[in-house]
């Protein structure tokens, strides 16, 4: 096992974008209540990775006169802790970005009321994770490994085709993966060993990657851009998105008619994160709050979401855009863990992990 320690990060619970620039941060202050004069507003708080076409934002905001103000709290994990401890004095009426590894904190927190928007009839059932529909959901994506094809065909190796395959000699030295303990898709990617192989079963499977040479960073930003192989790194194969290789082609400058990268998409290979809205318990503005959520979750945004978040869109009506249909590989099997069992093994499985890969 090779590790390189760089400055922690907290960890990031975003989607692919969270390279990418956000707006700045809205001073953090309670909602407005309607009596306040400032009764055409309704604030949004998320992660620092949500964007939205202008022109989408301003159509919802003409169609009901109101201003959304945006309060971008940190990482998906820091803006949820920010709306508990504010829970008294709301800073928002919606929340957008708690996704399936904090799900049961946010829900046991009493921090949402629940809403069943008219949406949620176009929203596939294995995406709805709350009967009370306190969180409903928005986007979704798989992490996932991603290989550089070029490398592969350069060599005249296969690619691995699943986690087992992964673990074998000729694919030794050739893996980067991100500290679960400071990464978003690195956490994903160890909820999905413990998805396919069981617990304790993934710490043997992880025995075997140290033995192979994996290597350990803190970030995804650091894995993709520093030490994989299509950024001149040495590393071949990295987790990161399933996203990814659409990306790279939306990208790419000059134009290219291929994806550079794909994606390891064989059964439990991958780990499916969905991302949910909610309305704020205690906001004065309840039936404007349902409106946004209700657009959120509408054709209109959904069918933005893509490339702008570099998700996928939970609206099963929203078409995706040509580079998704042609260069996004989803699972077809992802691996997936009760929310109820991430909360209560979350700290037990980075701890074992850490000791197996980090000692």
């Amino acid at each position: 096992m090779i590790l390189i320690v760089t400055a922690c990060a907290p960890m990031s619970q975003t989607s692919p974008a969270e390279a990418t620039t956000a707006p700045p941060l809205a001073t953090l202050q309670p909602a407005q209540t309607e009596a306040s004069g400032k009764a055409n507003t309704i604030t949004l708080m998320s992660h620092d990775s949500f964007d939205a076409s202008p022109e989408v934002i301003a159509a919802f905001e003409q169609a009901n006169n109101v201003k959304i103000e945006f309060l971008r709290s940190g990482d998906a994990g820091a803006a949820l802790n920010q709306a508990i401890l504010s829970k008294e004095n709301p800073l928002a009426d919606v929340f957008f970005g708690v996704d399936n590894t904090f799900f049961s904190r946010a829900v046991d927190s009493g921090i949402f009321e629940p809403y069943t928007s008219p949406m949620l009839a176009d929203i596939p059932a294995e995406l709805k994770l709350d009967p009370e529909n306190r969180l409903l959901p928005v986007d979704y994506g798989d992490v996932c490994l991603n290989y550089d094809k070029g490398w592969f065909a350069e060599k005249g190796l296969t690619p691995p085709a699943s986690l087992e395959e992964l673990a074998q000699d000729e694919y030794k030295g050739l893996t980067v993966v991100q500290n679960p303990a400071t990464s978003s898709p690195g956490l994903a990617f160890l909820l999905a060993t413990v998805a396919h192989f069981g617990d304790p079963g993934y710490l043997e499977w992880w025995q075997q990657m140290v033995e192979q040479e994996v290597l350990v960073v803190d970030g995804w930003e650091d894995a993709y851009y520093g030490q994989f192989t299509r950024y001149e790194g040495t590393r071949p194969i990295v987790v990161s998105y399933a996203s990814s290789p659409p990306v790279e082609v939306f990208f790419a400058d000059p134009p290219v008619t291929d994806a550079p990268t794909a994606s390891i998409i064989g059964d439990g290979a991958c780990f499916r994160q969905i991302e949910f809205i909610g309305i704020l318990a205690g906001t004065q503005k309840r039936a404007m709050a349902e409106k946004l959520v209700d657009f959120l979750l509408g054709q209109q945004f959904q069918e933005d979401i893509p490339l702008k978040m570099f998700v996928f869109p939970a609206n099963q009506k929203a078409a995706l855009p040509d580079v998704f249909q042609k260069y996004a590989q989803l699972s077809p099997q992802p691996a997936t863990l009760p929310p109820a069992d991430i909360a209560a093994n979350r700290e037990k499985w980075i701890n074992a992990w850490n000791e197996i890969v980090l000692r």
